[in-house]
Formats: structure tokens, sequence, C-alpha cells
């Protein structure tokens, strides 16, 4: 049996409803740096994953790719790493088809996993 691999940091737990206020507020900017520092705070605990910037690049040039990947990779977090049923996963970013509200629940349903998922290493609820 393979000794199990050292895990980074845990990420950042992050308020949903200021997420969204944020992203209001801000045009859209926001969900910039929250694409970024997901992705990154992701690929820096698991090992696994676009990272940052990589994340980030891909937000902006093809946006509807990012509704798949991060529940993609919560998903790897919590059954493969910790070998749980994940609330997300890929199949999640299919709520971007349903106009407006849509973004709302994929935002709900993939903030609220990292937000447990970062709880339940220690990191401060938000």
């Amino acid at each position: 049996m393979a000794a199990e691999r050292q895990r980074g940091p845990v990420g950042q737990t992050r308020s949903i409803g200021l997420s969204i206020l944020w992203a209001i507020l801000t045009l859209g900017i926001y969900t910039l740096v929250w694409t970024y520092k997901t992705h990154e705070e992701i690929k820096r605990y698991s090992g696994n994953g676009v990272g940052g910037v990589i994340g980030l690049v891909i937000y902006i040039l093809i946006s509807p790719i990012t509704f798949f990947v991060v529940p993609s990779e919560v998903r790897y977090m919590y059954e493969d790493l910790d070998r749980q049923k994940s609330p997300v996963r890929g199949l999640t970013g299919l709520w971007v088809l349903l106009p407006l509200i849509g973004n709302i629940v994929w935002f709900v349903k993939v903030q609220g996993a990292l937000n447990r998922y970062w709880e339940s290493k220690g990191a401060p609820p938000p």
C-alpha cells in the first residue's frame, strides 16, 4: 500500500452571499479573483487540478469550461483523497444553462461544497 501523499495548506472558506455581492459590485471582476484563488487553493492542497494561472486563462478564454472543471476538482478532493461522496461533480456545470439563476445555483453548490470541505480540514467558517 502506497503512503498517503502529503497535502498542502488548506484553502480559505468564503461567504457565499458576500462573494455574490462582490461579483455584482465589481461588475464581475471579483469572479476573476475567485476563479484564480479557488483553482490555486485546490492545486496547492491536493496536487491535482489546473492551478490558478491556467484556471484563470481558461476562464477568460473559454469561461464555460470553468463551470465543469471547478466542481470536478472539488469532487476529486472529496472522493479520491477522502473517500467521501462529493456533493458536486463535473455535471454540476450544467446549471449554467439556466439563465441567470443557474449561475447562482452553481456558485452556491460549488462554494458550499468547498466551504464544507475546507472546514472539515480545519479552516474557520466564512
